[in-house]
């Protein structure tokens, strides 16, 4: 059987399928609209995924869900029959590129996505339609907390990722690895949030964007999935 992908629209599933077009694996993509109201998933991922989230895929018998664990999957299952340049998607173990690799790994959803999260949270709330004596509240409320909270810890990860960047050309080192499509989402998200989405106060982030877009992978993602940003 296909390895199928249970894709939603504007979302992670978007780090799966540049991996996919990047080992030139065969699959089978099934997409999933957000609801327009309330943006969530819908409820038939339910049946793929108790959770109900996306990305998942089907291989087979297999049900793979998380991100990090499905690309640590495919690169198991899949990476040895990866073209040369791509031999570096897991890094030896034991050397500084498996270090960072790891690191990356986590540091994309275990700290980065969680402050990204919040500011579409809270950019979202203050546009909702609301009362008129409580619009003024909210909206205050979502300016301190944003101010004071989200805006530093975005600014913070991508001053930290524009330094990494500037000593290295993909995140885990001179090679193309995990962490560059576990932090591909993240990264996009995080320039598309922080105020300067063209990425000038980060030129080394942005030169990193710019090598991950300039793939014809990447590229081939983006036309079978759409576009990768939810707007708020």
């Amino acid at each position: 059987m296909i390895l199928t992908v249970h894709h939603l629209e504007t979302s992670r599933s978007q780090r799966i399928l540049w991996l996919l077009e990047e080992l030139g694996v065969p699959y089978e993509l099934k997409t999933y609209q957000r609801d327009p109201k309330t943006k969530l998933a819908p409820p038939e991922l339910k049946r793929i995924h108790p959770l109900g989230k996306s990305p998942v895929i089907t291989d087979g018998d297999l049900v793979v869900a998380e991100s990090g664990a499905i690309i640590e999957y495919l690169v198991e299952t899949y990476g040895a029959q990866a073209s040369a340049e791509l031999a570096q998607l897991e890094p030896a173990r034991g050397t500084p590129a498996h270090r960072q690799c790891r690191f990356w790994m986590h540091y994309a959803e275990g700290s980065l996505m969680n402050w990204l999260v919040m500011t579409l949270v809270f950019d979202t709330i203050a546009r909702q339609p609301m009362p008129f004596f409580v619009r003024p509240i909210a909206r205050a409320i979502c300016r301190t907390v944003q101010r004071k909270l989200t805006a530093p810890n975005v600014q913070s990860a991508l001053e930290f990722m524009d330094a990494h960047l500037a000593q290295h050309r993909w995140f885990a080192g001179e090679h193309l690895s995990m962490a560059d499509f576990q932090m591909s989402f993240a990264v996009e998200a995080a320039l598309a949030r922080s105020g300067d989405s063209s990425g000038a106060q980060w030129p080394h982030l942005q030169a990193y964007r710019e090598r991950m877009r300039a793939r014809a992978a990447y590229r081939e993602a983006l036309r079978r999935g759409g576009p990768v940003i939810m707007q708020p």
